[in-house]
């Protein structure tokens, strides 16, 4: 795996965040741009120039193997297309790069992990491995090069005497109980447990369950993973009052806005972030917001926490669940309709699991029509309450199926 200096994904977050963009090449040498499709380097001039073949596996991960730095940067240059027209360029990229290789497609969560990342908006991935040398070791490497050498200097004052470098080589160098007890590799001492049970349950107020319990420890425990993102589903419908270009403003600031059909087009997925406080009352959870599962994984069903509906049976064709009775047994149901209008007869079948939400129609500049008398700031003050009311409940249906801060729960 490349060095710090050297990781591709670095470079690239790198390049982004100075606006100084990577330019393809057809020579390592040349740094001349060059279509993608002819491109056999990656040059990126900041924060010093280098060139890396596009053939190079990253520390991202995928479908368990590195996924190479050609469709890390394709995905990049199409993140704002929408998923069908990405998969179609990718296509006509293979199509054209003939014996240069492949790009592969990334599911939709896992670009949108990896444009968080690279845009700098997040530190962590559950797709990305740390780079070789992070951790302990880079940390005592750093430290080992920042300590001057006591033959030369002691406190950044310029060179020692030769007769105080020779008094200080003879010093003996003192160690903590780590390096006394383990030496330079760790030492499994799990066996002295099982030796002084016998005497640790003589004393008065010990506990056996206690000592059995401490017996099983593991001596290198595993980390914990990071926890997954919660995902909603969106209606898709043209009908629907809230799609991605609007859902945001919504959920996030309580306030809605007709939806821009233009800007929804180039968007495939999008999140947002909430406090939970009956799951993780100490850190937002991010809700991954998505229009469609065409990109989906079966586990990824476990992590749906609610479907947003027109009342459109269509709308679950393609789910995992595509009987309505049954998908609202699974996760929550959510209808949001003009206030004062009737709920469609459909929702109102699928019974008490799909929660129906009525606002005012928004105010329209210089035109009336179709709007409700006083539906101005009030109104759209009313629009957080609706909104709280959604996240009640879908903070009460997570808990039920047993989200917790470090994990989803295996199914629903």
């Amino acid at each position: 795996m490349a060095s710090a200096e050297q990781d591709p994904l670095l470079l690239l977050r790198q390049a982004i965040a100075s606006k100084q963009p990577a330019i393809p090449s057809a020579s390592a040498d040349d740094p001349v741009e060059a279509p993608l499709s002819k491109a056999t380097h990656l040059h990126f001039p900041h924060p010093a120039p280098i060139s890396v073949p596009l053939s190079t596996p990253t520390r991202f991960i995928s479908s368990d193997r590195p996924v190479d730095l050609r469709s890390i940067y394709f995905a990049w240059l199409n993140k704002d297309v929408a998923i069908p027209e990405y998969n179609a360029s990718a296509n006509r990229l293979n199509d054209e790069l003939g014996d240069l290789g492949t790009v592969q497609n990334l599911a939709f969560v896992e670009r949108l992990d990896l444009f968080t990342w690279l845009e700098g908006a997040s530190e962590e991935s559950e797709h990305i491995r740390p780079v070789v040398g992070e951790g302990k070791d880079a940390a005592a490497a750093s430290a080992a090069k920042a300590t001057p050498s006591t033959a030369v200097s002691r406190s950044g004052r310029g060179a020692m005497d030769p007769r105080m470098a020779v008094i200080y080589s003879g010093e003996r160098k003192m160690g903590d109980r780590n390096s006394v007890l383990r030496g330079i590799k760790p030492t499994d001492f799990s066996h002295v447990r099982k030796l002084a049970a016998p005497f640790m349950q003589k004393k008065p107020g010990s506990s056996q369950n206690t000592i059995m319990a401490s017996a099983a420890l593991a001596i290198n425990p595993k980390p914990p993973t990071r926890r997954p993102d919660p995902i909603i589903l969106l209606s898709p419908s043209a009908s629907s009052l809230l799609r991605l270009s609007n859902v945001r403003s919504f959920l996030e600031n309580g306030r809605y806005t007709p939806p821009d059909s233009s800007s929804a087009s180039g968007t495939s997925m999008l999140h947002v972030s909430r406090l939970i406080k009956d799951v993780d009352p100490s850190r937002p959870m991010r809700f991954i917001l998505v229009e469609g599962p065409e990109q989906f994984k079966p586990e990824y069903w476990n992590r749906v926490v609610a479907v947003f509906t027109t009342g459109q049976a269509w709308q679950f064709k393609n789910y995992k669940w595509s009987d309505p009775q049954e998908l609202f047994r699974h996760a929550v149901g959510i209808y949001v309709g003009w206030r004062g209008e009737p709920v469609p007869e459909s929702v109102q079948n699928w019974g008490h699991r799909v929660l129906h939400f009525g606002i005012d129609r928004p105010r329209r500049e210089g035109n009336l029509v179709g709007a409700v008398p006083g539906a101005g700031e009030a109104a759209r003050f009313r629009d957080k309450e609706v909104v709280e009311t959604i996240w009640r409940s879908v903070e009460s249906a997570m808990r039920t199926k047993g989200w917790t801060k470090n994990s989803a729960p295996m199914s629903i």
